[in-house]
């Protein structure tokens, strides 16, 4: 930003620039804020591109400046005061402009100069800079604004990059085409040109503006329509625990669990991580439909009992396919009793054709049903539960899955303690991470 301020003030800046400038500054103002993340955009990329094309790199970087700064200025009049991000949203534009137009003045056979482009013949020798030359700044200023959003939210910036910024890059090819047409054609920034510009620009605004709030519009739905299924969820594992007087607090304990160790493998699909965490609730949905006789009985189930309580993975999973959760949960309730040589149920599934889910589910259901009190049996502590756990590795369980959540166990166990202190209830928590963090090292080492 310092070199184009030298730059630009060697000869006194040129009339038409500071027209440019100007109406940079004016078009800036007229953000339209991106749904979901914390990020607005403007339509002056045509007054940029047009900057670069008659005064070369510098008045680019000097206007984008500019425009960064009235961008920068209506965020802090609507509350903004976090220093970096103000800083980066001061600096971002300008350094993707200085590479882009830089890239731009390297490619074009045109020197990027006042009344230096030979009219519109010339059009011809602009076309592939300048798409160079929109391509790398939308790359750099999308890219350097997704890395910040990935940042504070914690996700992957081409995630956010993909579904934010990339139909974005309409808007910086269509200011690139105008301004291509504005100096090929005029060979000279002029008023009649402005006059045909300004109107097709404010028309680009308001079908954006339109646009952006038709997909809030869209997204809040999405947002009620979670909630709805959040609330459903939330009532059948209601229903659940007042039926399944043993097993109360177990599905909650089952779903941070879950989440914990979905992160510990590496799951980031945010799709699949909604998934796990409802199926964990409604793991035990079916139970509903088992009798309190079976469900409750003080003592181990008989042969033709235990099969009548196998059905509950399937009745569960045939209860919720009748909700449309825009995610996979019905396959998790489906298969978590599924086991990793075959011998599970219902279907009898083999290695990975469990669903990853459902086999994340399966290892935490057991931990946390051998450490709870039982009508015939008392609770196991929790050296035991892991031993029996690390014993079923490679037959009942995933192996990668086993291994994770050994090693992971202390930090699980935190997040329950943590979760349940939220929730303001109490509880029966495991022993605190630290008082067995040696034993499952001693396991995992003796395995």
């Amino acid at each position: 930003m310092a070199h184009a301020v030298v730059e630009m003030l060697r000869p006194a800046p040129s009339t038409q620039w500071l027209i440019l400038a100007l109406l940079t500054l004016v078009s800036g103002s007229a953000t339209v804020k991106l749904p979901s993340i914390p990020a607005h955009i403007s339509v002056s990329e045509t007054f940029l591109f047009s900057s670069v094309l008659l005064y070369g790199p510098s008045a680019g970087v000097l206007t984008a400046s500019l425009d960064a700064f009235i961008i920068t200025a209506l965020s802090v009049l609507r509350g903004e005061r976090n220093p970096p991000r103000i800083l980066f949203n001061l600096t971002a534009p300008p350094l993707a402009m200085w590479v882009a137009a830089h890239v731009y003045a390297w490619t074009s056979p045109v020197p990027p100069l006042e009344n230096s482009v030979a009219g519109a013949g010339s059009i011809g020798l602009l076309i592939l800079p300048l798409l160079l030359f929109a391509v790398v700044y939308f790359v750099f200023s999308s890219g350097l604004v997704a890395c910040a959003v990935a940042i504070a939210k914690k996700t992957s910036p081409f995630r956010i990059w993909r579904e934010h910024f990339l139909w974005v890059s309409l808007n910086y090819f269509g200011g690139a085409s105008v301004a291509a047409l504005l100096v090929a054609y005029t060979r000279k920034f002029d008023w009649t040109a402005l006059g045909v510009t300004v109107p097709l620009l404010l028309v680009l605004y308001m079908t954006f503006r339109s646009s952006m709030a038709r997909v809030a519009d869209a997204t809040s739905h999405l947002e009620e329509l979670n909630a709805l299924y959040l609330a459903t969820v939330h009532t059948l594992a209601a229903a659940i625990d007042a039926k399944d007087q043993v097993t109360h607090g177990h599905i909650r304990r089952v779903q941070a669990y879950s989440e914990g160790l979905a992160a510990a493998v590496g799951i980031r699909d945010e799709r699949l991580l909604k998934a796990i965490r409802t199926a964990a609730i409604l793991h035990d949905t079916g139970k509903i439909a088992i009798p309190e006789a079976i469900l409750n009985k003080p003592g181990p189930l008989a042969p033709e009992e235990f099969s009548v309580m196998k059905k509950h993975a399937a009745m569960g999973a045939d209860i919720i396919s009748s909700i449309k959760f825009p995610y996979p949960v019905e396959p998790i309730v489906r298969h978590h009793h599924e086991n990793w040589d075959g011998t599970g149920y219902p279907d009898g599934l083999v290695g990975t054709e469990i669903p990853v889910g459902a086999r994340i589910l399966a290892v935490v259901d057991c931990y946390d049903a051998l450490t709870s009190d039982r009508p015939y049996r008392g609770r196991m502590t929790n050296r035991d539960a892991l031993e029996i756990v690390l014993s079923r590795r490679g037959t009942m369980y995933d192996p990668l899955i086993v291994d994770t959540f050994m090693s992971a166990f202390p930090a699980l166990v935190q997040r329950l303690e943590a979760v349940e202190q939220t929730a303001e209830v109490s509880v029966r928590a495991p022993a605190a991470a630290a008082d067995f963090a040696l034993g499952a090292r001693r396991i995992s080492e003796s395995a």
